[in-house]
């Protein structure tokens, strides 16, 4: 019955957004907006298998909810210096069922022609493709690989950013830089929790496209609490009870703590090859239960017309923890085994195979299988049974834009 509501909003909304550009006759407005209509199913039920901070996600049953995602957006154009633009976007994130949020909503002052100001809900430039992560249509990939973006949640932040751009020659390089709070929930699988979040966050990134290679770099930090992580806090009450204040204090995560993300990326699309790389880490500036990570992945494809055949490997590594268990809590091993466990670092990488076609001008078909492999429970796949067994997604869906 989901799956059927859904495509029947999809459908609504494509038909809602048709009639409004039809009936508005006002070219300051302007309508768009894209989706992704999939099915995924992986091959067992000893793991689960989802996308970055997602709830459902798939263990040898069929969902519609891992990929599929709907998004409208509207820009207003006042003049040619202010605009305003809102942007929708519905999917399946940290509870059962699809939601709708507000991803985009910002004000933008267009300075000059090479600087701008954009002010109100604005995409944390965390990652490669950050402005353009949930767009499937826009993206070689089914889904951008966990390996690499479940190291950072945070997509958005309530604030400012400056953007500035300038040709150097063939040479085009923008520079963004924003400032903000960050607002949401994370999900929690020890106990099926959706605890809120609240992250002062600053970023910036840097990117240069030359010709068809395009090469960026960003850096966020953010001062991240939650003290609705109730399994945490949990945790930290009872090692606080027995001796141990200091450590709670450590490990907790309702004060806030400062994290830092920062990320390298490629993208060249050359003669029919596509080439898409990008390196992660994220690293703990002061004591948490978070451990420090290293993520990558590297993606190749070649063109035959319409269709794109690719490739890629993804590779995840936590660090462990800048945090020390102290001696004496071995005299206590099931504690002390719930903290080392904790703080300890995690692997997982995953092999995937896609193909890609663009069967029509804004529409494309993609079937994608990926082969994913945890070395520790401390890596992305939930509800792990069997550690070190491999799990095989099968998914196959239908971007649009319109």
């Amino acid at each position: 019955m989901k799956q059927k509501l859904l495509v029947a909003a999809i459908v609504g909304i494509l038909s809602l957004a048709q009639a409004q550009a039809a009936t508005l006759g006002n070219d300051n407005l302007t309508i768009s907006g894209f989706g992704t209509l999939a099915a995924a199913r992986s091959n067992t039920e000893d793991a689960r298998f989802t996308r970055a901070n997602q709830r459902e996600g798939t263990a040898g049953t069929n969902t519609f909810g891992l990929d599929s995602n709907l998004g409208l957006q509207a820009t207003y154009t006042i003049n040619d210096k202010l605009s305003a633009t809102t942007q929708i976007l519905t999917r399946k994130t940290t509870g059962n069922s699809f939601t709708t949020e507000l991803a985009w909503a910002f004000v933008k002052y267009k300075v000059t022609d090479e600087f701008a100001v954009r002010v109100g809900r604005v995409v944390v430039p965390s990652f490669l493709i950050s402005d353009y992560q949930n767009v499937g249509y826009a993206n070689t990939m089914m889904r951008p690989p966990i390996e690499m973006y479940g190291q950072n949640i945070i997509e958005n932040a309530d604030g400012v950013d400056v953007n500035w751009q300038h040709s150097f020659g063939d040479t085009n390089v923008t520079a963004q830089a924003v400032v903000g709070i960050a607002r949401g929930k994370s999900y929690v699988g020890s106990n099926n929790t959706e605890p809120r979040y609240q992250a002062g966050t600053t970023g910036f990134a840097i990117s240069a496209e030359h010709g068809p290679v395009t090469l960026r770099i960003a850096h966020v930090q953010a001062k991240v609490k939650s003290p609705e992580a109730t399994s945490i806090r949990s945790f930290t009450d009872t090692i606080a009870a027995v001796g141990f204040p200091q450590l709670a204090d450590d490990i907790g995560i309702a004060e806030a703590k400062r994290i830092a993300f920062t990320s390298v990326g490629l993208l060249a699309d050359w003669n029919n090859i596509v080439v898409q790389a990008e390196y992660g880490m994220r690293r703990a500036k002061e004591p948490v239960y978070l451990t420090d990570t290293n993520g990558w992945y590297a993606m190749a494809g070649y063109r035959f017309g319409t269709v794109l055949p690719y490739y890629s490997h993804a590779k995840y590594e936590g660090k462990g923890s800048v945090i020390q268990a102290p001696a004496a809590l071995a005299r206590i091993p099931a504690l002390n085994a719930g903290v080392r466990g904790l703080l300890a670092g995690g692997e997982q990488s995953s092999d995937t195979v896609g193909v890609r076609w663009d069967f029509a001008k804004s529409a494309a078909l993609k079937v994608q299988v990926d082969r994913v492999k945890s070395g520790s429970t401390n890596g992305f796949l939930r509800d792990v049974t069997a550690t070190g067994k491999g799990v095989t997604v099968v998914a196959a869906g239908v971007d649009f834009v319109f």
